[in-house]
């Protein structure tokens, strides 16, 4: 089931977020840039203000929070700034589903192209995102160490 979080989400969706993030991390970034307690801090504060905003959506599995989604517009262009799912939970269609209601609420409010960016050494990440139409902005390909991509939509099935 996909819905929007909730105040009380909040810890779930931090702890998630945390433990997607150690995955890809690990090994190409000190702990401290993704997992040190100030880090943690800033993130939850992320989460809270975005929880707030009605801009985060939750996917549970059997009771629990399985995958996040967090998007809003930035600069004046849609931008999907989370997607995670718990290791537990991959290659099950949590991060599919959860990509699927970003673009029809997208759809739905008249968007016709989102970006997001991606960490470069994040290879599954990427093939994901491939699948699910995303493909390099051909304006500004990179964001430091990250990829930057790119949707185009479809216009909304009337």
């Amino acid at each position: 089931m996909i819905r929007y979080a909730t105040a009380a989400d909040l810890d779930a969706v931090t702890a998630l977020h945390a433990e997607a993030r150690a995955t890809y991390y690990r090994g190409h970034l000190p702990e401290s840039a993704y997992a040190g307690p100030d880090e943690l801090a800033r993130s939850r504060t992320g989460w809270t203000g975005a929880i707030d905003r009605g801009a985060v959506l939750c996917a549970e599995l059997d009771g629990e929070v399985a995958g996040i989604a967090a998007y809003g517009e930035r600069d004046g262009v849609m931008f999907l700034s989370q997607l995670h799912v718990t290791p537990a939970h991959w290659r099950r269609g949590v991060g599919s589903a959860l990509h699927t209601a970003c673009v029809e609420a997208w759809q739905a409010a008249g968007v016709t192209t989102a970006v997001l960016e991606v960490f470069e050494e994040n290879e599954r990440a990427q093939a994901f995102y491939a699948a699910q139409g995303w493909a390099p902005d051909p304006v500004s390909p990179h964001s430091g160490n990250h990829l930057v991509l790119r949707l185009t939509l479809a216009p909304e099935a009337e």
